[in-house]
């Protein structure tokens, strides 16, 4: 663990990134994105975990693309930690996945409308790994505590918190980047979830968004003193298979984190 436990000190001290494709849709594709990912990490000298995910469990549609699955999207992103030296973070939705994934990925990744999920938190705090829990957008960032202290008192004190948006009505996410502030008095490096943040939710089989607001909520995440920064990101958004309509150009995302880097600097 003293690997997971040297990545953990650095996102406690640095802003960091997190970044990658909403679902894996092929090897070729995530070696592109995460190539790519570790050049602008490197050129713009931010530390970076690559995200993309093997299951997508939680669609709207049973339609809806959901991944390779386990064990061919582990594989995958095994290639990426191996090849690339890229940490990695996935999400679980079930408790019997966190052993496996841990073998795996640096952080596990608690869904938003799973954040609540007794067995889920703890199953992951037993891995040992990091444990990012992403905010539900019925809770309150105060409330937050609470499945953190879960993994606390599980045994395991690496956590992150996300914030992805309270849900409003109107068919948007608005986010009140007083969550941010409130979520850091825990102690934990908090996450501001771009991309996710400019969803339109509901109204159809998918989601809608709006990822030209992308760097506008980056910002403003920025001026309260968000830790890091959550983007999904995909060449070819319009043809994406998993939440296209939110995800942020790959070739754009350089020159979006830059100011955040700068403002930090």
């Amino acid at each position: 663990m003293k690997h997971n436990d040297t990545l953990y000190q650095t996102l406690t001290q640095q802003r960091f990134l997190l970044a990658g494709p909403c679902a894996i849709e092929s090897e070729m594709l995530v070696m592109q994105v995460a190539e790519e990912v570790k050049r602008i990490s490197e050129t713009l000298q931010i530390p970076c975990v690559f995200k993309s995910s093997f299951d997508k469990a939680n669609r709207t549609s049973l339609d809806s693309f959901r991944g390779p699955g386990l064990e061919e999207g582990l594989r995958i992103l095994e290639k990426v930690k191996t090849e690339l030296a890229l940490p990695i973070v996935t999400d679980i939705h079930e408790s019997h996945q966190a052993a496996s994934v841990a073998e795996v990925a640096d952080i596990l990744q608690i869904p938003a409308f799973l954040c609540r999920q007794t067995d889920l938190l703890v199953a992951a705090a037993h891995t040992g790994k990091i444990v990012n829990i992403k905010k539900a957008q019925f809770l309150d960032g105060k409330d937050m505590f609470y499945p953190a202290q879960k993994v606390k008192e599980a045994g395991n004190d690496k956590i992150m918190l996300t914030e992805r948006g309270t849900l409003l009505g109107l068919g948007r996410l608005v986010v009140d980047m007083t969550q941010i502030v409130d979520m850091k008095r825990f102690g934990y490096p908090v996450v501001m979830d771009v991309t996710h943040a400019t969803q339109r939710p509901g109204g159809g089989a998918t989601s809608g968004g709006n990822p030209h607001y992308a760097p506008y909520i980056a910002k403003a995440a920025a001026a309260v003193g968000v830790d890091g920064f959550f983007f999904e990101v995909h060449p070819d958004p319009e043809h994406a298979l998993s939440d296209g309509s939110n995800m942020v150009r790959l070739d754009a995302l350089e020159e979006i984190l830059k100011p955040l880097w700068d403002a930090k600097g």
